[in-house]
């Protein structure tokens, strides 16, 4: 009477293991936008260099896989939602009447 219980259910349905198809999307996106940038730009100052690899390391940074969450886009999207939403939790608990005094 032993269960097995997979550790991650959902890992079997990412690419590789690791990504979703909107990961290796924006990861693609960034990278392309790199080489058209290489292509286009002049490689005269170092500063130059560094704004034409920005897309694909901003793009790499956000697929990074992260534990506990998927990536750090998912973890910059839930900050984003929790800081924009509701603050206000309203208990309803067993140990209180809802705010209401009886009678």
């Amino acid at each position: 009477m032993n269960y097995l219980i997979p550790a991650n259910t959902k890992k079997g349905s990412l690419i590789l293991g690791i990504f979703r198809p909107f990961d290796l999307i924006l990861f693609g996106i960034g990278v392309f936008m790199t080489i058209i940038l290489l292509v286009i730009m002049p490689m005269g100052e170092t500063f130059q260099v560094i704004l034409v690899m920005l897309p694909a390391a901003i793009a790499t940074f956000l697929i990074i896989p992260i534990p506990n969450y998927h990536n750090m886009l998912t973890i910059i999207l839930e900050a984003y939602a929790f800081f924009t939403s509701r603050q206000r939790y309203i208990w309803k608990g067993w140990c209180v009447t809802d705010g209401k005094e009886d009678k």
